[in-house]
């Protein structure tokens, strides 16, 4: 084709050719992809694309210069009248000088034509390739033709060549051969006559584009030399911008760091407050995480004393059981018992404690003084109440010490005198000794909790609140306690108090912990505690043990194994083992020893107590006006592990009425103590309430003997309980008479680590001051009582705010939040009221009406409105905290006419109402079309109330997760968001998200990316599998595809090459159920992949190893309950056996222990496992998989497979490199893969898929079998595939109709040919699914040798009717079991005929090769004479086996013969060996001679003929034995060779006869005159031998030549009988003639 570019260009005005420029194929391909190209058709291709690379960069330049027109014709220019005159030398800089600028037109002509040169230079190197492809293909095509005529000269002659054999065969071959390679080489020809053709086309075309060429060189010169001009030009304006954007990017620098220090800033200030936000969260968790041990810990507990409940309820009623036999009241025994035992142990208690702690309590009494003293000094002082001081008075807490010691106990024992006396006094004497004992222990150890405590929890929320100091009081008073002490009683601190000052520096070692504590102990459990003991001495320090304290000796054991010596800083461990056997407190030290002195361990060892305490113990209502009722809480909580009953006592002191009931409940409590656990549960509780009462109703009636209520039975306990609730009730309506009452819970039981809460109300009616005093009291005698002071004020005020607290809760800034404030009235005219606002907060603020009027006695609304604004934090700096957003405005209402103002505070907590992103811009960087970038940015709630937000206008391009961008912040929450960005084309984005928050806020985040699209592409991106079956596959093909580069995007990655191989490797995740061939491989440009993606679904080994676990735990718990269950029948059936006792009544057996429970007993957890339970694993998974199958219900899985794509094949010179792979140019394939249960399923063979037949020899056949069931409702047609019918693999059981839940069993088999490996696949189809089973198999050459070589086996000389064996070994060397059978002639169904059965060779002379026939005369009796064992079996591999042959005969005969032959599975054989034995009557037997006889006997019986009687002599001559031996001797050459024949007498070995015999030849010397010697003439020979008799013949004078001698003479044999042979001795001579 012939192109005129001078014609489009020139002669076109401009507007036409960019008509005709954008309706030309080839600015189409140019504008699509970026790449110059041209598309021109000719006859031969006309749909072949065509790229220039080599102008690629030029044209891209030059296309990227127009966008540069604008800027360089900004100025108006005239148009240039002569091109000439500017020199081809100078640039655009001296064209600028003379002031000639270029037209806008001229500009786009230089680049049109331009554009249409390279055009028509990558049309002539396109022509170029085309004319070498061209010639290349000629070439080749000259070459096919050479080789096949050379081929077909071959073919001639070997025609000619057959032909001269005369096979008609080969020549029929040939010629069909040759015919075909005539049709081929005709082809050929054709075929390169059009190629040659095409060539001379492509040359001229050629040819003419050169011409083309030609023409335009001139053009070309001009259209370079402006485009130099244009390019000089360029860059001086390049020069400058770049210098501008120089200076732009110096001052944004300066910006940038301005910025980065304002964000570092700020990024401290955010760091500070999280630390301290994340120190009060850590604060709380660890209070958390206290509570839960604590709670867990007291579960525990309540487990325990439960059961130990249960216990003790059992053992009480066993009790009550034998007392109610022997006629005694359980009830009051076992009362009056528990009464007595408490009674002694609390004395016994006391006077120990008494004579111990004298002491303490004296220190204890001096310092209630004092703090008497202190108290009445400062009385005359009005207390100022404060709701936040919730520290007890000192003086009050004396007072109520010196009040509780009052009562002293008696010096004496004997005033006790009733045993009234002796309990109440006992029990208070003990109750206020053991309070006052211990105060002085508690204050020291509660003080260090409370401190330690106090400086890790009790950190102020809000800085301010806790500035006074309150730990240094009790310091203080202690010292002062203790000199006064030692002033006013020297003996004592002469005494047990004076204790010698110790130096200031501390221990040589320090315990961690420090001190040994066992908190809450029960009697009978044992504890352990570990203690690191650590050197923190300056010198290098041993520690020995020396012991713990008496106290704890009994109780207490240490395990500690001294360390040596130890450096500082080191350490060493030891154990303390605490194992209590009594309910009280015990303390004591660990002592040691050490190089700088001794030192010890103090130890704390404390029961369950009782530790009460209130959340305040002064309570302060402030003013409130007359009428109104206000109510406030107090929170009792006990922290300790034991429960206790309180009550309320408003009295000013205890009456000794009180201090009685207070007393009985203490001795019911107590009482109860030592029979349940602390811990108890409701029932406990209710039970030690009630025996609490029974006490109480006692101690009552013997201080009223008067009473009517009897001691006796338990209707004692409603009259007690009445009685002591009507003296409560009175002492409780005394106190409530004021203004200040108690609300309804006054008394009740605290149980352990529980809180309660108690009203008090103040309903005031008379205006002033009203307090009121009262104590919370306590059954448990260690806990003190609770002093309560209660005040308030009670006020007129005419006019008054109802709320005088208004809380508006959290507000945001720039929001309006309004509210209503009251305002009640009760005079009796109208007032004018004027709202007030403080100066600071006049612009956030607002009271309507500013003034207003309120009616007699009614009340009036006020509304507030309050708009925080930004600058709150300037304008009132005192009233509004900016750290924590806290504002507190008080507020005033003045009313007209009255001096006080009704004041009013408003409380708020202002927050803002922001949404914070952790950074304002994301770069997404590239991203494939066909893959998506995921990006994280971390949203923040600065605020303190939960946010909504939501991105709006999300681009389609966008994902957000989680929600879609939805959802709620909470305070100080920091959600992350997950942006995922999927490039639909191949360009730049540039976008905005907008996130729009609950409060109709915008938060703007800007985001970037660029698109880029793969060089490989997948014709479907998206597989979506049917719903296939486990066991079964489902197929997807797709392709790969490698586009050539001119159809690819303008923002594709730039690759190393255009055109470049790729290599692509697809990343399927292992284990799944997803395979793809091929998963690697290499593509061309245009070429294309097929990809077979298959989809196997299959059960996870993880879920069946889980099932097979769960069906072994439900298999275990039903053996359990079936042990368990028989256990009990086994129980009830002997209870139910009568036994006869010997006066002859029936008595039911009891059995001694009733401890028989539901659950299993240990013993019954260790019986053996039934052998159902010892099935091997396998089983168990195989059983697991079917239970897995059958309960399947669906899966549904979807997943995505990269496909890694390189630059290019690896570098040429290092092969082995591994090629550029780029993250840009990876393909996604998404498979969405549904699963469903198989209508079909294996449940043999483990339920594999696979069966093997390993390794068989070949020739064998193996069967197996595998059987599938039908799980589905419906009714399964089977059908298999066919299996090759030359292979191995045949289906022996056809397949049938399976109902649902039937099995069918498929039956194979396998007999390889070869040897070699053979793998097929055998399908089972049905209608919803396709079961593939794969056999495979490995056919071995089986290698077995026989120790006998073969030939014959000759079993010698037998008596008839016993037998003789030999042994043959098998070794089988191969690697499989090989079968064989052991075949005898005799036995088989057809003997060999002719041969050594024939007529002709029974009949031949000594002289030719005897041949005796295979099988030889058989026994009389039917049995064969000769048997094996074993007649057939088989081999293991590598192994031995002997095969034992017997020789037994029935009759005497020296022809009897057979032959073995041992073959294998296969037909082949390992031997062949023919057998041959002799049967003799007699021992002795000869062997040698000529044969006389047929060696074929006739089993018919013989003939009967008439023959005459025999005469006496012959019937006393025994039968003698002819022999012949004929001798025959050679006369060659005049040489006479005398003849020698040889014969044999032997003897049997038998068990019978031990010693040989004899034989001796009669008239041994008339063989002389004859010329024949026998050498010797006699012999013995031994058992089991055989002797050599040498017969020669010498021919004597006078011998007549071809006469024959002739003689015959008897041979004796003397065994165990006497056998004689008749020998006849025939000799001639022969010549070499005969």
């Amino acid at each position: 084709m012939k192109i005129s570019c001078q014609e489009v260009v020139i002669l076109n005005p401009p507007g036409e050719m960019d008509v005709e420029d954008r309706e030309s194929p080839c600015e189409i391909a140019s504008d699509s992809c970026g790449l110059p190209s041209v598309h021109l058709s000719t006859g031969e291709d006309s749909d072949e694309d065509f790229s220039c690379p080599e102008t690629s960069n030029e044209d891209g330049a030059a296309l990227s210069h127009l966008d540069w027109l604008e800027e360089l014709y900004e100025f108006p220019s005239a148009r240039r009248e002569d091109h000439d005159d500017v020199d081809g030398d100078g640039d655009l800089a001296v064209a600028a000088v003379d002031g000639e600028k270029r037209r806008y037109a001229e500009t786009a002509r230089m680049f049109k034509l331009r554009r249409n040169l390279d055009q028509l230079d990558c049309f002539h190197r396109q022509k170029e390739r085309d004319v070498l492809k061209a010639r290349e293909e000629l070439k080749l095509c000259c070459h096919n033709i050479e080789s096949l005529v050379e081929h077909r000269d071959n073919l001639e002659r070997e025609i000619e060549r057959q032909r001269a054999a005369d096979d008609s065969v080969a020549v029929f071959r040939l010629r069909s051969q040759h015919k075909h390679l005539c049709q081929e080489l005709q082809t050929e020809e054709e075929l390169e006559g059009h190629i040659n053709t095409g060539l001379k086309q492509q040359e001229l075309v050629l040819r003419e584009v050169e011409v083309e060429l030609g023409r335009f060189s001139s053009l070309r010169q001009e259209v370079q030399e402006e485009q130099r001009l244009f390019q000089a030009h360029k860059n001086q304006k390049t020069s400058t911008r770049l210098q501008q954007e120089r200076k732009a990017s110096q001052n944004l620098q300066l910006k940038m760091q301005h910025l980065k220090q304002m964000q570092r800033q700020e990024a401290e200030k955010q760091q500070q407050r999280r630390e301290f936000l994340e120190k009060r969260i850590q604060a709380v968790n660890s209070l958390k995480s206290n509570i839960a041990a604590t709670q867990e810990s007291l579960r525990l507990q309540q487990s325990r004393a439960r059961v130990n409940a249960q216990k003790e309820e059992v053992r009480r009623r066993q009790l009550r059981e034998s007392l109610e036999a022997q006629g005694i009241n359980s009830i009051k025994h076992m009362y009056q018992q528990k009464q007595v035992e408490e009674i002694k142990r609390k004395q016994a208690e006391f006077e120990e404690r008494q004579k111990s702690k004298r002491v303490e309590i004296v220190a204890k009494i001096l310092q209630e003084e004092r703090q008497v003293k202190s108290r009445r000094r400062h009385r005359g002082l009005p207390p100022k109440p404060s709701t936040c001081d919730r520290v007890p008075l000192p003086g009050r807490a004396g007072e109520t010490l010196l009040r509780y010691l009052a009562p002293r106990p008696p010096s004496d024992p004997e005033e006790r005198a009733t045993p009234q006396l002796i309990r109440f006094s006992d029990v208070s004497s003990s109750s206020s000794a053991s309070s006052d004992v211990g105060d002085l222990e508690e204050t020291v150890y509660r003080e260090e909790d409370h401190r330690g405590l106090a400086d890790s929890l009790a950190e102020p929320e809000f800085s301010g609140l806790w500035d006074q100091n309150h730990e240094q009081l009790p310091d203080k008073k202690m010292a002062v306690a203790q000199t006064e002490v030692k002033q006013k009683d020297p003996a004592l601190a002469g005494g047990a108090l004076n204790i010698p000052a110790k130096k200031m520096r501390g221990p040589p070692f320090i315990s961690k912990p420090e001190v040994i504590f066992f908190k809450d102990f029960e009697v009978g459990i044992i504890y352990k505690q570990k203690i690191v003991l650590t050197n923190v001495s300056y010198v290098t320090n041993y520690c020995k043990l020396l012991g713990v304290s008496a106290r704890l000796k009994d109780f207490l054991s240490i395990n500690f194994e001294p360390p040596g010596s130890l450096s500082t800083g080191m350490s060493c461990d030891m154990q303390a083992v605490f194992q209590p056997t009594i309910n009280e407190d015990l303390k004591g030290e660990v002592h040691f020893v050490s190089a700088l002195g001794p030192f010890s361990v103090p130890v704390r060892c404390t029961i369950k107590k009782c530790e009460l305490e209130v959340d305040g113990q002064f309570i302060d209502f402030g003013s409130h006006v007359v009428g109104q009722t206000i109510s406030r809480i107090i929170t009792l909580t006990n922290k300790g592990a034991l429960a206790t009953l309180f009550s309320l006592d408003t009295s000013s002191c205890l009456i000794p009425e009180t201090s009685r009931v207070q007393t009985a409940s203490n001795v019911s409590a107590n009482t109860c103590q030592e029979n349940r656990n602390p811990d108890t549960t409701s029932e406990g509780r209710s039970r030690s309430v009630s025996m609490g009462t029974v006490a109480l109703s006692e101690a009552l009636q013997k201080e009223h003997p008067g009473s009517e209520a009897s001691t006796t039975g338990p209707e004692i306990v409603p009259e007690a309980r009445a009685s002591s609730d009507g003296h409560v009730q009175m002492s409780d309506s005394h106190a409530d008479s004021g203004d200040l009452s108690l609300g309804y819970v006054r008394e009740g039981e605290i149980g352990p680590l529980q809180s309660l809460q108690l009203e008090v109300l103040f309903s005031p009616t008379i205006p002033g001051r009203v307090q009121l005093d009262f104590h919370i009291v306590f059954s448990d005698f260690t806990s003190k009582p609770i002093p309560i002071q209660v005040r308030g004020v009670a006020v007129s005020v005419p006019v008054w705010v109802v709320q005088p607290s208004i809380d508006l809760k959290i507000c945001m800034f720039d929001r309006l939040y309004q509210d209503s404030i009251v305002v009640q009235s009760r005079a009796s005219s109208a007032l004018r009221l004027t709202f007030e606002v403080c100066p600071e907060m006049r612009k956030h603020m607002e009271l309507l009406p500013k003034t207003a009027f309120i009616q007699a006695r009614s009340s009036f609304n006020a509304q507030l409105k309050f708009l925080p604004r930004s600058s709150l934090s300037k304008d009132a700096k005192n009233l509004f905290d900016s750290d924590t957003g806290v504002l507190e405005v008080p507020m005033a209402v003045q009313v007209a006419g009255q001096v006080t103002a009704a004041r009013f505070t408003v409380h708020a907590v202002v927050t803002s109402s922001e949404l914070q992103f952790d950074r304002t811009l994301v770069d997404f960087g590239f991203c494939s079309v066909h893959q998506s970038v995921t990006s994280s940015v971390r949203l923040t709630n600065p605020s303190l109330l939960p946010q909504d937000f939501g991105f709006l206008a999300v681009p389609e391009f966008i994902e957000l997760q989680p929600n879609d961008g939805f959802g709620t912040l909470l305070p100080q929450e920091t959600l992350e968001i997950d942006l995922v960005f999927s490039a639909k084309k191949a360009k730049e984005y540039n976008f905005q998200l907008r996130c729009k928050s609950g409060m109709n806020r915008d938060f703007l985040l800007s985001c970037r990316a660029a698109g880029v699209r793969p060089p490989l592409q997948l014709s479907h991106s998206l597989v979506k599998f049917g719903a296939t079956a486990l066991g079964d596959q489902s197929t997807a093909v797709l392709h790969l595809i490698y586009p050539p580069a001119n159809r690819q995007s303008s923002k594709s990655v730039p690759p190393v090459g255009k055109d470049a191989p790729r290599l692509f490797s697809f990343s399927v995740p292992e284990g799944s159920d997803i395979s793809i061939a091929p998963s690697a491989g290499r593509l061309l440009a245009g070429e294309r992949c097929l990809l077979q993606v298959t989809f196997r679904p299959r059960l996870p080994d993880k879920d069946i190893q889980e099932e097979a676990l769960r069906l072994l735990r439900r298999a275990e718990l039903h053996r359990v309950e079936e042990l368990g269950r028989s256990r009990r029948a086994e129980q009830e059936a002997f209870k139910e056996v009568p036994v006869v006792t010997g006066k002859g009544k029936k008595a039911s057996v009891i059995p001694k222990t009733s401890q028989a429970s539901d659950g299993p007993q240990p013993d019954q957890l260790t019986e053996s496992p039934t052998p159902a339970e010892l099935r091997p694993w396998p089983e168990r998974q195989e059983e697991a998989r079917a239970s897995l199958l059958h309960s399947f219900t669906g899966r549904y899985r979807e997943s995505t497979v990269p496909c890694f794509v390189s630059d290019g094949d690896p570098p040429q010179d290092d092969p082995q490199a591994q090629p550029a792979w780029s993250a840009f140019n990876t393909l996604y394939l998404q498979l969405q893969c549904p699963a469903v249960q198989p209508p079909l399923v294996v449940i043999s063979n483990s339920a594999r898929s696979v069966i093997d037949f390993h390794q068989v020899a070949v020739g064998e056949r193996v069967l197996k079998r595998f059987t599938v069931q039908n799980i589905s409702p419906e009714t399964l047609d089977l059908r298999s595939s066919v299996l090759d019918v030359h292979g191995p693999f045949s289906l022996v059981k056809a397949l049938r109709c399976i109902r649902p839940g039937e099995k069918h069993t498929v039956v194979l088999a396998f007999s390889p040919s070869l040897e070699k490996k053979y793998c097929e696949l055998l399908e089972v189809c049905s209608q919803k699914m396709t079961l593939e089973m794969t056999l495979s198999g490995v056919a071995v050459v089986p290698a077995v040798t026989s120790s006998h070589p073969g030939g014959v086996l000759d079993f010698g000389h037998v008596l008839q009717k016993e037998s003789t064996t030999r042994v043959l070994k098998l070794q089988n060397s191969s690697v499989v079991a090989v079968g064989f059978r052991a075949l005898l002639a005799s036995l088989s169904p057809s003997r060999p005929a002719g041969g050594a059965d024939s007529l002709t060779s029974l009949l031949r002379t000594y002289t030719d090769s005897p041949v005796h026939p295979t099988v030889g005369p058989q026994n009389f009796s039917g049995l064969s004479v000769f048997s094996v064992v074993p007649p057939e079996g088989s081999v293991a591999p590598g192994q031995s086996l002997d095969i034992t042959v017997t020789f037994r005969p029935d009759h005497p005969s020296v022809h009897y013969s057979d032959r073995l032959t041992v073959e294998l599975t296969n037909k082949s054989k390992v031997c062949v060996v023919d057998v041959k034995g002799a049967a003799s009557s007699h021992n002795m037997y000869l062997l040698g001679g000529d044969v006389l006889t047929v060696p074929i006997e006739s089993l018919l019986p013989p003939l009967t003929t008439r023959r005459h009687p025999l005469t006496e002599l012959e019937l006393k001559e025994k039968p003698t034995t002819p022999v012949l031996v004929t001798l025959r001797a050679t006369y060659t050459a005049g040489v006479l060779t005398p003849a020698v024949r040889e014969l044999q007498v032997g003897c049997i070995a038998t068990q019978s006869v031990t010693k040989g015999g004899e034989f001796h030849w009669d008239n041994a010397g008339s063989l002389q005159q004859l010329g024949f010697s026998v050498e010797p003439s006699k012999g013995s020979v031994e058992t089991g031998h055989k002797r050599t008799v040498t017969v020669t013949w010498v021919p004597h004078r006078g011998y007549k030549p071809h006469e024959v001698v002739q003689t015959c003479l008897p041979l004796t044999l003397t065994g165990d009988d006497t056998h004689v042979y008749r020998v006849t001795l025939m000799a001639l001579v022969s010549t070499t003639a005969d």
